[in-house]
């Protein structure tokens, strides 16, 4: 029988800065999209795969971070259990998964899935796990097509088309070689360990014989997963790639959250079944809801707003009567003010947009990676994102900018940071 594990890459907090400013307020992998965490996602599809009974948060937060998290996850996901290991250092993806090997290894699981932490995904782990017993693999990773021009963002991937097997893989190449990219999800042997030592004695023997030139590369001990391990591995013809069928997204920066939010509440609308947690809203008495919505039953909604598509309105939130709410997330506690416009917009907690008040972004193009548009022949974020406890006063218009915590906009502002 196999028996499976699962890692759940989480970083820390000297990562995600492209996050700021919601990662001010709470870490990026629990930031709620879709009414959850972003890591409660992978965990949920996780909780589907046979035979997997333990998953690890690797990272370097500290471990109060995640000790309520992980408590709820726990209580509803009891298949498996869930901790939560800290790093000390950063070590690097290969690294941190090294330093905890008799950890990850106790119970001598035979396949070992591992998950960036950044990534929103229809995740088709079984699909995964069948090519990889399949092929006999040492490693699988799961893949899917972008744009020509978008593709050198990412790792890319050059598979032969009729078994999956790569044959070659670059991270984030200068020039373009495949438009099939690495999403980030893997499943690996329990084998991968010996190959990460490997790897590991390489660097060391590498080191010993070069002359550092450069101050800050000395006692760099971080060992990279994907440009340390899988490229390597790749020419031993033990790597495989699943193209997924579903949907894929990198979320790094912080209105990367918006489109994240409306493909999961799209699946959830498509796959009830395979969503039931994401309890979407049906009808709210007076409201026009255009799907998909996700309502929390704290938060109250004023009639004759409007809500939709990919919505979703955090606990104790507050919507006013006649305000138009649209791609946007409305974090726990927030208020939107009566006639006011949200539209592609991020706004966190406590904060508050005023009646007739205007907070919009630019719409993120299907497919489309790029989160920034050309305004004036400057580059500026698509999404509009207010901050914790950020006032926008009566009448105002806030369009296409970010603004940090504990501001009060009294005027309009465009293409703006707001320090």
């Amino acid at each position: 029988m196999t028996s499976a594990k699962a890692i759940i890459l989480v970083g820390g907090p000297s990562r995600g800065t492209r996050f700021r400013p919601l990662s001010m307020t709470v870490p990026k992998p629990l930031f709620p999209v879709a009414g959850h965490p972003i890591i409660w996602h992978h965990l949920q599809a996780l909780a589907r795969v046979q035979d997997l009974k333990e998953v690890i948060l690797v990272g370097f937060y500290e471990e109060s971070v995640f000790t309520s998290f992980i408590k709820e996850a726990s209580e509803e996901f009891p298949s498996m259990t869930i901790k939560y290991l800290r790093e000390y250092q950063a070590l690097g993806t290969a690294g941190g998964l090294y330093l905890f090997r008799d950890a990850i290894l106790k119970n001598s699981p035979s396949q070992i899935f591992v998950l960036h932490a950044d990534v929103c995904c229809s995740f088709p782990l079984t699909e995964m796990q069948k090519l990889h017993t399949e092929r006999g693999a040492q490693a699988t990773m799961l893949g899917t097509k972008v744009t020509t021009e978008a593709a050198t963002n990412f790792g890319c991937i050059v598979s032969d088309p009729a078994t999956g097997e790569v044959l070659h893989y670059v991270e984030k190449p200068e020039s373009y070689i495949s438009n099939m990219i690495n999403c980030g999800v893997y499943l690996f042997d329990a084998s991968i360990f010996g190959e990460i030592k490997a790897a590991m004695k390489a660097k060391a023997d590498g080191e010993k014989n070069t002359l550092v030139l450069d101050p800050l590369d000395q006692n760099d001990e971080r060992l990279r997963l994907e440009q340390d391990i899988l490229a390597p591995l790749a020419q031993k013809h033990r790597v495989f790639v699943y193209e997924t069928k579903g949907f894929w997204r990198q979320i790094k920066t912080a209105g990367s959250a918006v489109p994240a939010n409306a493909l999961y509440l799209q699946k959830a609308h498509q796959s009830p079944a395979e969503s039931a947690s994401v309890k979407l809203a049906d009808k709210v008495e007076g409201v026009e809801i255009v799907h998909p919505v996700y309502i929390h039953p704290s938060a109250s909604v004023a009639p004759g707003a409007k809500l939709g598509p990919n919505v979703s309105i955090g606990a104790k939130a507050k919507i006013g009567a006649g305000a138009r709410v649209k791609d946007s997330i409305i974090l726990p506690s927030a208020e939107v003010g009566h006639d006011s416009s949200v539209l592609h917009s991020i706004i966190a907690w406590d904060s508050r947009v005023g009646n007739w008040a205007r907070v919009e972004g630019t719409p993120t193009l299907p497919g489309s990676h790029v989160m920034t548009v050309l305004r004036g022949g400057v580059k500026v974020q698509s999404i509009t994102i207010l901050a914790q406890d950020v006032i926008v006063a009566d009448e105002v218009m806030v369009q296409n900018c970010v603004v940090l915590p504990h501001k009060e906009l009294k005027r309009d502002v465009v293409n703006e940071v707001i320090m």
